[in-house]
Formats: C-alpha cells, sequence, structure tokens
C-alpha cells in the first residue's frame, strides 16, 4: 500500500510550507530517513525526510511551491509506476464540506484542527492532554493541545479564534498525522462533542460554512470533565513538556508513576510523589523508558552579508574578530531570546575539528570589535563547532550536555546544523533558535542593533 507523504507542520504557527527542491528523482527508490526534499518555513531550510522504505512517486508539488500543512506533496510506493494519482486530487479539494457527526446527529461546522508532522518521519501523534475542554472559547495563539512525537513533547495551538466545539481523540490516544483531531467553530455550540478515536470517523469541516441546527443529543448539557488518561498500551508514558525535562535533570524516572498506578498524564506538581519515592536515576539516561537520542535541524544561509559585516568592522576599529566569534555572539543572543533566558549567565564553548575548544561568557553582551570573555566554566549553555577551515558541512555526533551548533562552509552557504536532546530545547525552542540565528547571519548589523 502506498504512504503519503505531507508537508508538515516544522513550526507551531505554520500554514504552508515552501518546496526549495526535491533530493529524490521520481521514480527513485527510497530508504526510511533519506531526505526527500527541502521545505523553507520562515527564514530555515530543513529536510524533510522518507518515513518509509520504497519509491518516490506521484510527485503532487514541485520546487517553488507552497503547499498547506497536511496535504499530501507525494507517495512513496512499492513500485516505481506509483498509482497516477491525478495531480490535482489534494485533502484540500476532496474534503471541501462538512459531514455529520454521526454520534449526536449534528453537522460539525468550522475550521478543522489536524494531527501535525512535527517530526520528519512520524506516522501519527500521541495526545499528552488537552488544554481546553469542549466548548470553551479559544484564540489562535491558545494551547490548544500537547502531543508526544518521537522523542519529544510539543505544545499545539489552536490557529483560530472561536470555540472548541468537537474533540475527536482522548489523551493517550494515537492519532494519525492529518487527521482531525478537533473543529472549532465560530458560534459557541449548544452541545460540544468530545469522542476518542475508536468511535465514529471525524467530520472533515472545511472554511466556515453556516453552523447547522444542532439535533436534540441524547444527553444534553455541556461535556464533563474528562478522567486522567490511564498509561498507553505501548508503554510510553504521558508528561509535559516541563515536566519530563525537570525529571530527566533531576534523574527521576517518571515510569515508576506509572507503574505504581499515579494518573496521567504527568505535570510538575507530581514530581514531588516521585521525589517522596526515592527515585533513582533511570537506566541508560531514559525517562519514561525513551532513550534521550538526539534531533537535527539543518539550515542553509549565505555567507557573504557576514563577511561584509566582519569587513566594515575591520574598517571602523582597526580590530578583525574571527568569524566564529561574530557566530558564538549572534548564536548566544539567539539561544537567549529561544529559551527567554533573559539576565541568565550564557557559556558558549568554542572549538572545531581541530585545536583546543575556549568558553566565551555571554559573547551576545560583549563588544565584537574587542576579545570576548573567557571563563573556565566547562559547562556550556551552548556548543559551537567552526568547521569551516575543514571539508566537513554537516555531521551527527553522541549528544552532547549542552546543543550542539555546527557551522561549515558549502561553496558560497554556511550550513549550520544544531543537534539537541529533548531535556536541553523542545522542538518549538530549537526551531526558533535555528530561524532566529539564520536570520542573525544573514543580516548581523540588524540582529545586533
Amino acid at each position: 500500500m502506498p504512504h503519503d507523504v505531507i508537508m508538515p507542520a516544522l513550526g507551531m504557527a505554520q500554514d504552508t510550507g515552501k518546496i526549495v527542491s526535491w533530493l529524490k528523482e521520481p521514480g527513485a527508490p527510497v530508504k526510511a530517513g533519506d531526505p526527500l526534499f527541502e521545505v523553507e518555513t520562515d527564514k530555515a531550510t530543513m529536510e524533510v525526510e522518507a518515513g518509509h522504505d520504497g519509491y518516490l512517486t506521484d510527485v503532487q508539488a514541485q520546487a517553488g511551491d507552497d503547499v498547506p500543512v497536511g496535504n499530501v506533496v507525494a507517495l512513496i510506493s512499492e513500485t516505481a509506476e506509483g498509482t497516477g494519482r491525478d495531480v490535482h486530487d489534494t485533502p484540500e479539494e476532496v474534503v471541501a464540506a462538512p459531514e455529520p457527526d454521526t454520534t449526536t446527529g449534528t453537522e460539525i461546522a468550522g475550521q478543522t484542527v489536524i494531527m501535525p508532522a512535527l517530526g520528519m518521519a512520524q506516522d501519527t501523534g500521541l495526545i499528552v492532554s488537552w488544554q481546553k475542554e469542549p466548548g470553551a472559547a479559544v484564540a489562535a495563539d491558545d494551547v490548544l493541545f500537547e502531543v508526544e512525537t518521537d522523542k519529544s513533547t510539543m505544545e499545539v495551538p489552536a490557529g483560530h479564534d472561536g470555540y472548541l466545539a468537537a474533540i475527536y481523540a482522548q489523551a493517550g490516544e494515537d492519532v494519525p498525522v492529518g487527521e482531525t483531531v478537533a473543529v472549532i467553530s465560530a458560534e459557541k455550540p449548544d452541545t460540544p462533542v468530545s469522542r476518542s478515536v475508536a468511535d465514529a470517523p471525524a467530520p472533515a469541516a472545511k472554511g466556515a460554512p453556516e453552523p447547522a441546527t444542532a439535533a436534540a443529543p441524547p444527553e444534553p448539557g455541556p461535556a464533563s470533565p474528562r478522567p486522567a488518561a490511564p498509561a498507553p498500551a505501548h508503554g510510553r508514558v504521558l508528561a509535559s513538556p516541563k515536566a519530563r525535562r525537570l525529571a530527566l535533570e533531576e534523574g527521576l524516572d517518571l515510569a515508576r508513576l506509572a507503574e505504581a498506578g499515579h494518573p496521567q498524564p504527568y505535570h510538575v506538581k507530581d514530581l514531588e510523589v516521585l521525589r517522596g519515592m526515592g527515585a533513582a536515576p533511570s537506566a541508560g539516561g531514559a525517562v519514561g523508558g525513551i532513550a534521550e537520542m538526539p534531533s537535527q535541524i539543518t539550515a542553509r544561509v549565505a555567507a557573504a552579508p557576514g563577511e561584509e559585516f566582519l569587513a566594515w568592522i575591520a574598517r571602523e576599529t582597526g580590530n578583525t574578530p574571527s568569524a566564529a566569534t561574530l557566530w558564538a555572539a549572534l548564536a548566544g543572543g539567539a539561544m537567549r531570546r529561544a529559551t527567554e533566558a533573559g539576565g541568565t549567565r550564557i557559556v558558549v564553548e568554542l572549538g572545531g575539528p581541530s585545536g583546543p575548544a575556549r568558553w566565551l561568557a555571554d559573547p551576545d553582551r560583549a563588544r565584537l570589535s574587542e576579545p570576548p570573555e573567557e571563563t573556565d566554566e566547562a559547562a556550556p549553555a551552548l556548543v559551537l563547532r567552526d568547521l569551516t577551515a575543514s571539508a566537513i558541512t554537516g555531521l551527527r555526533l553522541p549528544a552532547r550536555s549542552a546543543p550542539a551548533l555546527s557551522v561549515g562552509r558549502d561553496g558560497d552557504d554556511l550550513a549550520v546544523t544544531l543537534d539537541f536532546t529533548a531535556a536541553q530545547l523542545d522542538e518549538a525552542q530549537a526551531l526558533a533558535f535555528v530561524t532566529d540565528f539564520a536570520g542573525c547571519l544573514s543580516d548581523p548589523l540588524r540582529h545586533l542593533l
């Protein structure tokens, strides 16, 4: 059976992604994990990987096209011939009208909220918790639910103003990418819907059609609070990003709470119970049975703006700072903004393929025309690798104690790679950091000012 390749949601408020280039030709064999195409969102460009083995077929979007998040851009088929699907037969057109909700006999009219693709080879997302009750008023930027994908947990915003008219998946349930998990209506619903994935299929409401008159439901009244989700059968532990991060830092094993029958999802207050259990560090650096393997984000930026900026500093001051010192300053500032560190001291470990590393204290707050302050603190908030003097343009190494940012040279461009774990940065912070850093490289003076 062919597998859909969809436009992933690489940012929390992303509606579309622009295809920069295809890295595989139609009909080419692919392996799970192979880069398929490059997608541009805001100022960062990232590679999207194949989620399955097979052949790339039925390509439905070309380089330069802006594609709505969740739309199919290609298929991975068992043969190179593909399916012959009409290139215009996209999900956006197939699901144009609302369908009846078979549990209540009503039509749910409004904007659908789908399970986003927050990982490069993600098929499903696990609902950790809902942050809004059915029927509640929501704003576009309000956090609607938490979703766990691969090794991280992220908050998903509503995306639209209105009311949470329907929920089609409960905490603890896996939902396929692109499937509708909720509907946000323009009018406050008389009888909001709340059901699980196992129930009738969700409607495919698009746009904002006129609300239909609701039929009398079997049990009128607002939806009752949902009980805490039981532990998932596949062994994953549901926890908020902050609780998971604190547990990892303190060496606490969230799985012990699940084994003791403590209701999920877990939040920071539940860590007090875990501390009282005399928790020991989890084996192998895992929390809740999930090994902390690094994730990776890449971007490509023209090198010329940074070189011109350094030449301008040399003319104005008579001193020529190294490109790596400039990157340390820009990266320190981007990390401070992405993590909302404020006045926190940020140490950047600056090194390369050879030679000793240096530890720079708050490089984003130092004058570029003067040598940055060095420190003996070997516990950096960020590791910066300067690879431009070598032939290396990217690398994947074992996880460090801090996020690792590598900058290599590829022709006239700088190849930027960020390796991080969920304990160091959540995905939203990592995307914000890479986007900010790439923007700083594109216009150093404006961002420094």
